[in-house]
């Protein structure tokens, strides 16, 4: 018999959205599981609350029982109910029953030459989705996805050339910094496992050489993986306030952004309610170009777009926008190009900082890298406007991970041949 509990009491409006048909159709909805559960991963304590009271806990041990799960869920990141050793032993079937903790499942793991790791991910209802993670110095930065496809089609970017599946939910989302932190082993140890290793004399630190000034690997979060973030608002929104919760996953909003193609009328909402760094896939700075290579131009263009970037809610010379600027050769890489790009942040008073990223290619693609020379004369040009401005290094090419790449594997590769890898991959590490 299936759970009569509704994980979603109020759905969120969905916008029209611009794409290879404007607008397309609503996204498809999130296929319920089918023995009925309810999926935890992606709700906050009110509603985790809410849940086991319709569930039959009465109001007082819905609340108490919905805290110790949220610590469990997003502090310690187990993926049983078993592991909740201070929930009593009968409450505990009672949970598995009626819930789960949930995490996307892995189809394939990859890791590039240069230590970017990029995942092959599926949800419960078998869609296919990315992440990458790409190590550091000095921070490790997870670059997590927002949709299933894009509907954006912006003519450099590989994830531009699929379709739109469907959103994300809050817990597919948050459950990718859950996947990584399973990952990297970066769940806190409890008080007893510290004292333990302790006494039993053995070092409990790592070599600290290998991580940050908060001691973990994955420091920073950048919502630009597939899908366009403004899209998927509500969900996107929700994720990121359990992220940034302190009793859950505790991530800074200042280590956390955000990238837009340029969805002007949900950029204010984003300052305003989620309040993280903003970033723009500016890459052009003409209404030809812009419109040709970020077709959202068509409807929202540069103009409207700088004007919502100096009206950013919390954007200062402390927290700059990110312009993010693709380097295409005998596009929009000349002199004159870097030229426009310095008097358009200067008319608009923008405390900006811009990244040049030379264009990774795929097989298809209609445009080049430009060289180079280029590339330095261009980033010469913005800087000697005392504006900065760095060549981003490319990382994970050699495992299609870096900017405009991804595009789910799935799409390239047959369930038998994913399945021949892995054997493959077994068999050498016997």
């Amino acid at each position: 018999m299936q759970s009569q509990i509704d994980p979603s009491p109020s759905l969120p409006v969905n916008m029209p959205i611009a794409g290879h048909v404007d607008p397309v159709p609503v996204p498809r909805e999130v296929t319920p599981r089918e023995d009925g559960r309810v999926d935890l991963i992606g709700l906050p304590k009110k509603q985790i609350a809410s849940l086991f009271e319709t569930a039959g806990l009465d109001a007082k041990a819905a609340k108490l029982r919905a805290k110790q799960v949220f610590h469990w869920l997003y502090h310690r990141g187990v993926t049983e109910f078993e592991a909740m050793t201070d929930i009593a032993k009968t409450m505990r079937p009672w949970l598995a029953e009626r819930f789960v903790i949930g995490r996307p499942e892995i189809v394939e793991a990859q890791v590039s030459t240069d230590g970017t790791r990029k995942w092959l991910l599926r949800t419960a209802d078998k869609h296919d989705f990315e992440m990458v993670f790409i190590p550091d110095a000095d921070r490790g930065t997870l670059c997590v996805s927002s949709q299933v496809g894009c509907t954006l089609n912006c003519r450099f970017c590989h994830t531009g050339t699929m379709r739109l599946v469907r959103n994300l939910t809050p817990g597919e989302i948050v459950g990718q910094v859950m996947l990584a932190r399973d990952a990297l082993g970066e769940w806190p140890k409890s008080a007893s496992d510290t004292r333990l290793a302790t006494m039993a004399g053995l070092d409990d630190e790592e070599d600290e050489s290998a991580y940050s000034s908060d001691g973990r690997l994955l420091t920073n979060i950048v919502m630009m993986g597939m899908g366009e973030p403004l899209y998927n608002f509500d969900n996107v929104r929700d994720a990121l306030k359990l992220v940034m919760d302190g009793d859950g996953l505790a991530l800074s909003k200042r280590r956390i952004t955000l990238s837009t193609s340029g969805v002007v009328p949900m950029m204010e909402r984003c300052g305003e309610e989620i309040g993280v760094n903003l970033a723009v896939s500016l890459h052009a700075v003409t209404k030809d170009v812009r419109d040709e290579i970020v077709p959202i131009n068509r409807k929202y263009g540069i103009d409207e777009l700088l004007q919502a970037c100096a009206d950013y809610p919390g954007a200062s010379n402390a927290r700059r926008i990110t312009f993010e600027y693709v380097m295409l050769k005998d596009k929009n890489d000349s002199d004159e190009d870097a030229r426009e790009l310095v008097r358009l942040i200067r008319q608009y008073k923008l405390p900006a900082k811009v990244n040049l990223i030379p264009f990774n290619p795929w097989p298809g693609a209609p445009y080049e890298c430009s060289s180079p020379e280029r590339i330095k004369s261009f980033a010469n040009i913005v800087f000697e406007a005392g504006i900065s401005a760095p060549v981003r290094t490319p990382r994970g090419r050699d495992i299609d991970a870096a900017c405009g790449q991804l595009k789910t594997a799935a799409e390239k590769k047959s369930r038998a041949e994913l399945d021949r890898l892995a054997e493959e991959k077994m068999a050498a590490l016997d």
